[in-house]
């Protein structure tokens, strides 16, 4: 069995060379028993599982075949995909995690989440976060048009983009008590969000950033049944 860590695709139909990218993943990893753990951020943005596209028919019928060889996806909403649901990832039998997940692999411990609730030093997205991804909000907003849902998102960008540039460095990242608090009943952390790769020792435990994807080059994460593991810094030429 291979377990396959991966985050921050930003897949949209304005960067096909992701999108080609990560059919390339499928189909190298389609044949090697894969247990494919995506932690958010599948997307550069979501507005709801009634949203159709050619592009993402074409991931959808991809998913398809690699799950039909018996391989497994697994999904957990980030920042920019919090509106996924079951709907969506019914499509090819896909399940949604929640946002805080607990894997065993053998006798080790992982705890698998998207990162960003771990940024506690960004106060304003934090608030913003808990308003955003209340159920009752949520759950208004998916009752909404598909076009105004787009300018939303739309919204959010450009919002995010803005602010980006006048947090400092060290707001955006994780906060260490943050990371202490939540290690400490597993052996191992892994997470995303921050699009800054590492591999972090602490109390001989290890926290796992997984990268952003790029045009022409992704961050993974591969664990086998013997738990060796390394953060393999794959490029695709396509």
């Amino acid at each position: 069995m291979t377990y396959l860590f991966i985050s921050d695709l930003h897949l949209s139909p304005d960067h096909p060379r992701l999108v080609r990218g990560f059919l390339a993943l499928l189909n190298e990893y389609q044949n090697k028993s894969t247990q494919l753990y995506i932690l958010g951020d599948w997307f550069n943005a979501w507005i709801g599982d009634d949203y159709t596209a050619p592009w993402l028919d074409e991931i959808v019928s991809a998913l398809r075949v690699f799950t039909g060889a018996g391989n497994q996806v697994y999904f957990q909403v980030g920042n920019r995909d919090f509106a996924l649901g079951q709907k969506f990832l019914s499509q090819f039998n896909g399940i949604l995690l929640a946002d805080v997940y607990t894997l065993q692999i053998q006798q080790h411990t992982f705890r698998l989440e998207h990162g960003d609730a771990l940024c506690t030093d960004d106060i304003a997205y934090q608030r913003f976060r808990k308003v955003i991804r209340n159920p009752v909000i949520l759950g208004l907003l998916k009752r909404t048009p598909l076009s105004f849902r787009q300018k939303l998102a739309n919204g959010f960008r450009k919002k995010s983009s803005e602010t980006k540039q006048l947090k400092s460095y060290d707001i955006m990242d994780v906060n260490t008590q943050a990371v202490e608090n939540v290690i400490t009943e597993v052996d191992y952390l892994i997470h995303g969000h921050t699009h800054r790769p590492e591999i972090h020792h602490i109390h001989n435990k290890q926290r796992i950033v997984l990268g952003d994807w790029r045009a022409d080059s992704a961050w993974i994460l591969e664990l086998n049944e013997q738990e060796n593991y390394q953060l393999d810094f794959k490029q695709w030429n396509y």
